[in-house]
């Protein structure tokens, strides 16, 4: 079997003659910008220059993209053209106005689908739920609803997350907080997630979570393809495809994160099958796999390769949701948390009262239904999710002519980028305490869980696309920071704290942290 992909043609690269005199442009402006003394200027918008266009200065700030961005949009009030190199494709309306958001996701979602310029960026994701449109990607989504929905998976959900807690993440943190270990949180609760999601789907544990923290490539691999992935959003197709074709820079990087992924999920997925096959099911054995497996038989519209391809494509997309989503989540709360400390004391009184600790008591285990309790902590996190939304940007192509509620025109090749992170800034949307961390805006006169729409707060997307693991997302997180909350103090390393470039909101040098175990909480 073939767990590579496909290498790329000399033929693809001479298709783009323009790509090498981009590039040398490119260069020279870059460099002569650089060098050259800055004069004062109050917009933020990158000069518009002849035949390159804006592309110097989004180079520029390409190591801090996600604010470059949010500058300009806020400056434009919501929508701003970005103007690419001459043929290159690469003319990009930008938006975090949340009329265009909910026409586009929502009002008109059936002229804004993925399309092939999105399917030629994401292509490691093959087949998989978050790549296709129309209705492979209805069979995708109705398959894992019902599969999310189900009450043995649910139940395994928490027993999974128990057992990675208990087996895993509390005999290492135990270790760190007796010998003063400093380490990078982030890459814990990404080795926590890799772990959960793998058992859960694969039934398979990589043991990436232990004490020696090992190197996994297929773990690691993720951060690689995140970077990799927002750079082919920036970069013309032929910069990016000559990368590809030389093996060099991001695109070296995706090539070996393509193949860390296939090394580890082909032969999961084959130990799976040969158990499937050696054992008889039952009615009420719950196999996350056999779903799956009957979609696939059933297909007969167009070429999904074989059983194995089309799995791998299916669970690759589950386990980058699963992983990086609340891991993502949880290393921007806890950074939150620590420049908010009142706000975790009011996390750890609130898990006292509504689980029923004794003063004297360490945390150990608690049911999903309860976590559904801990209203504070909820409003929290989303507070962290509109700061840091996991998944920063979203690309659509209409299929046909339309107008967007803010006036712009857009035609069928007309790239639109949805900047969530720049929503979570705006004080036409949040108001003039945007950028203040306060949980309570998402609690209720009444004392639960008030709920924004979708348009407004687009972490879990919106319209039918929506997120189906939300629910899922807010156990896992609230299991995990619950439990770390309570049982350990985390005290963040003095740093520099900033968003990588990368189509996942992560920091971009970790969160070093040490912890000390908690004494019990007195009450006042």
């Amino acid at each position: 079997m073939k767990l590579t992909p496909s290498p790329f043609k000399e033929m693809d690269v001479l298709e783009y003659p323009l790509s090498f005199l981009i590039i040398i442009m490119c260069f020279t402006y870059f460099a002569w910008w650089s060098l050259s003394n800055k004069w004062g200027k109050s917009s933020s918008v990158p000069i518009n220059w002849p035949v390159v266009g804006m592309l110097p200065g989004l180079i520029r700030n390409a190591h801090r993209i996600h604010e470059f961005t949010t500058d300009i949009l806020v400056e434009y009030k919501g929508t701003f053209m970005f103007h690419g190199p001459v043929f290159a494709n690469l003319n990009m309306l930008n938006t975090s106005d949340p009329a265009n958001i909910h026409h586009i996701l929502s009002r008109n979602f059936s002229n804004y689908q993925k399309g092939p310029e999105f399917r030629k960026i994401f292509d490691i994701l093959g087949n998989g739920i978050f790549n296709v449109d129309y209705e492979l990607w209805e069979i995708h989504r109705k398959i894992t609803m019902s599969l999310l929905g189900h009450a043995k998976f649910q139940k395994l959900l928490e027993r999974n997350m128990w057992e990675v807690i208990d087996n895993a993440l509390r005999p290492t943190f135990d270790v760190f907080a007796e010998q003063g270990t400093v380490f990078d949180l982030q890459d814990i609760f990404h080795r926590f997630g890799f772990d959960v999601i793998s058992k859960l789907l694969l039934d398979h544990d990589p043991k990436s979570l232990s004490l020696d923290l090992p190197h996994v490539p297929c773990e690691k691999a993720f951060t690689d393809a995140s970077d990799a992935l927002l750079y082919r959003h920036i970069l013309p197709e032929g910069c990016w495809k000559l990368l590809k074709w030389l093996q060099i820079g991001t695109e070296k990087k995706l090539s070996r994160a393509w193949e860390a992924f296939d090394q580890y999920l082909y032969p999961c997925i084959s130990r799976k099958l040969e158990k499937l096959m050696n054992k008889t099911m039952k009615d009420e054995d719950f196999d996350v796999f056999t779903s799956y497996i009957e979609a696939y038989n059933q297909w007969k519209d167009g070429d999904l390769g074989t059983l194995q391809t089309f799995l791998r494509d299916t669970f690759l997309s589950l386990i980058f949701a699963g992983r990086d989503t609340s891991s993502t989540a949880l290393t921007w709360f806890f950074w939150m948390l620590s420049k908010n400390p009142l706000v975790e004391k009011r996390i750890r009184q609130e898990i006292q009262q509504q689980l029923h600790l004794k003063e004297d008591d360490n945390l150990k285990f608690f049911k999903v239904e309860e976590a559904r309790k801990l209203v504070y902590l909820h409003g929290a996190l989303c507070e962290t999710l509109r700061f840091f939304p996991p998944v920063s940007i979203e690309e659509k192509i209409p299929l046909e002519y339309d107008i967007l509620p803010s006036g712009h025109r857009v035609s069928p090749n007309t790239r639109i980028i949805l900047s969530f992170y720049t929503m979570g800034r705006m004080q036409s949307i949040w108001g003039k305490d945007c950028l203040e961390f306060k949980p309570e805006r998402w609690i209720s006169q009444r004392g639960g869980i008030k709920h924004e729409p979708s348009f407004k707060f687009p972490v879990f997307n919106a319209g039918p696309r929506t997120c189906i693991g939300k629910e899922m997302t807010f156990i896992q997180m609230k299991l995990l920071a619950a439990t770390i909350i309570y049982n350990y103090q985390i005290l963040v390393e003095d740093q520099t704290i900033s968003p990588s470039s990368s189509i996942v909101m992560q920091m971009k040098h970790g969160l070093k942290v040490r912890l000390v175990k908690r004494a019990p909480l007195m009450s006042n």
